[in-house]
């Protein structure tokens, strides 16, 4: 497996202003950061990297979403645009997997995605497969996506219902293949393999702390709770003031790594890749553009 992460800003679409502001928000443009994980080759996971957050931009422009909404009419807009998204971007796919005409089964070449979306009131999250995103709110860990995996006694019955199996060989697998119930691309296992996503909206509080977006290699390790104590600790400071043979730095970035390394060393067996997302930090980085004059 190749896993991709990609944090990347959400551009606003073409002769969209990006100046523009809704009451409230400071001119904020939504970001998008990402984890891709890959199965049966890299090039599946690489093209969601390179087209999902254009793609989404684009369906964004259409819907007008760069400026925000209502709560209940943004909540619609943006499942609306992360469908969208997602569909085209795994037609996009299912096209270049047709045209190489290789149906020997099972063959499988896809990618996970869990997509999150932060803006000044929201945090948007669509997820399809079994990587994850959780909120720390207040030290507390707040599940943003559901894994998707054939056990799932809604996925299992979804499976059934198209006329696929769930067949156990080494742990529960669609058709005997895949550990994971949805994903983009794996065009010969489709329809049992859904690459439609699951689009939450929540609400931002002022205690919000970051975001961790990781493939399933990391969840595989350790629980929500456990990676969100280790990212407020690396944030904090306290663990490089403790540890700083191992622990060289307090950003972001330090508590991604930091992450990624237990999860090896706690033994997962599965590629990792993290993102953390510091929201404090994107506050901060907003108001001191302000103070300088930038938009």
């Amino acid at each position: 497996m190749v896993d991709v992460a990609a944090p990347l800003p959400a551009a606003a679409g073409e002769g969209e202003d990006r100046g523009k502001e809704e009451e409230g928000d400071d001119g904020w443009v939504p970001e998008f950061f990402a984890v891709y994980d890959g199965h049966g080759g890299a090039w599946v996971a690489e093209m969601c990297q390179d087209r999902l957050h254009v793609v989404l931009a684009e369906e964004m422009a259409r819907l007008r979403l760069a400026n925000g909404g209502g709560s209940e009419e943004a909540s619609a807009l943006w499942r609306e645009a992360m469908l969208a998204a997602f569909s085209r971007v795994d037609g996009e796919v299912a096209a270049i997997q047709i045209a190489r005409k290789d149906t020997s089964p099972p063959h499988t070449e896809g990618s996970t995605a869990v997509v999150v979306v932060v803006e000044p009131r929201r945090i948007v999250v669509a997820n399809c497969g079994d990587s994850r995103a959780v909120l720390c709110r207040g030290g507390v860990a707040v599940p943003l996506s559901t894994d998707h995996k054939p056990e799932r006694p809604d996925e299992l019955a979804r499976i059934e219902s198209v006329g696929g199996q769930v067949i156990y060989w080494q742990g529960p697998r669609v058709l005997g293949v895949l550990a994971m119930s949805r994903s983009i691309g794996d065009y010969f296992m489709k329809p049992s393999i859904s690459a439609e996503p699951e689009v939450t909206v929540t609400d931002r509080t002022g205690t919000d702390e970051f975001i961790i977006l990781g493939s399933d290699g990391l969840w595989d390790a350790m629980s929500n709770e456990y990676a969100c104590r280790v990212v407020r600790y690396c944030l904090s400071g306290r663990l490089a003031a403790k540890y700083p043979a191992t622990v060289h730095g307090s950003s972001a970035t330090d508590a991604a790594k930091l992450l990624a390394d237990m999860a090896m060393a706690r033994g997962s067996e599965d590629n990792v890749s993290v993102v953390v997302v510091q929201l404090r930090r994107m506050v901060w980085r907003r108001k001191a553009a302000r103070q300088n004059g930038r938009t």
